[in-house]
């Protein structure tokens, strides 16, 4: 007689590990929900950081121009350099100023400007906040009497979304500045021909949804730094997770806003 199969079932550590794992991964959900809250709560309360969000503002705006900049201008030259072959070949070079300005308005500056916040802006925030936290310097604020969560993490997460959009126009104009020696240099085109011709296609529409992404980017950015590191552990090494945790956690939320918020504008438009 054929003994009959025997039925596979999954092993009692395999549920406790698949039970944790969801336990923790939901546990986590939570937290942020409830520090995104507090940051509310505590946005639209007295008293107020001014000085300090100025001061963050300085930090994250001014100290990124070098490096927005160039990389701005970069994206400009090199999308128009690979652009002007394939229109040169249906005969349409001369849509070549309206294709950069879609392009680098409606999706590469707010992308570009944010992924460099996130690289540079997000990985110091959980640095220095999670250095803060393994040293008890934030322990020592609660102790003389100072709110630490409204003075380190709401006028950080205050100034990185008020910033980032002005970074992301500031980068759509540098980016146009780009393209625009180039195609000088190969079309002689004038400078008001040029910005005719590009934001002939550009709507209300486009430069909003720029804004908004932007908006949306650096409260992303905002939250993951500072989340990560305000709740660092376990010492130097827990600030060094804290601040890679941030990027990659900032960079995958802006991709998945950038899915979403391309797909709502889409259905406006």
């Amino acid at each position: 007689m054929i003994p009959a199969p025997e039925i596979s079932e999954t092993k009692p550590a395999e549920k406790y590990f698949i039970s944790k794992k969801t336990d923790v991964f939901f546990n986590d959900i939570y937290k942020v929900y409830k520090f995104i809250a507090l940051f509310f709560k505590e946005a639209f309360s007295a008293p107020f950081e001014f000085k300090e969000i100025i001061n963050q503002c300085y930090e994250v705006g001014y100290k990124s121009l070098a490096l927005v900049s160039l990389t701005g201008f970069i994206t400009g030259i090199v999308f128009t350099k690979q652009s002007r072959p394939s229109l040169a070949n249906f005969g349409a070079s001369s849509w070549l100023p309206s294709l950069i300005s879609i392009a680098i308005i409606r999706a590469l500056a707010p992308l570009v400007t944010a992924l460099i916040a996130a690289g540079k802006v997000g990985s110091n925030m959980g640095a220095e906040l999670g250095s803060m936290k393994v040293t008890e310097q934030i322990d020592a604020m609660e102790v003389s009497a100072t709110n630490p969560f409204k003075f380190l993490v709401v006028t950080r997460i205050t100034a990185i979304t008020i910033m980032l959009p002005i970074l992301v126009l500031y980068t759509g104009f540098i980016g146009m500045m780009g393209a625009y020696l180039n195609i000088h240099q190969n079309e002689q085109t004038s400078l008001i021909a040029f910005f005719k011709s590009a934001f002939g296609t550009i709507s209300f529409l486009d430069i909003f949804s720029s804004i908004f992404k932007a908006t949306c980017y650096g409260f992303t950015i905002g939250v993951a730094g500072c989340y990560q590191g305000y709740n660092a552990q376990n010492g130097t090494q827990g600030v060094g997770r804290a601040a890679n945790s941030a990027v990659v956690l900032a960079m995958f939320m802006i991709f998945v806003e950038e899915m979403v918020i391309v797909q709502f504008v889409n259905a406006i438009r």
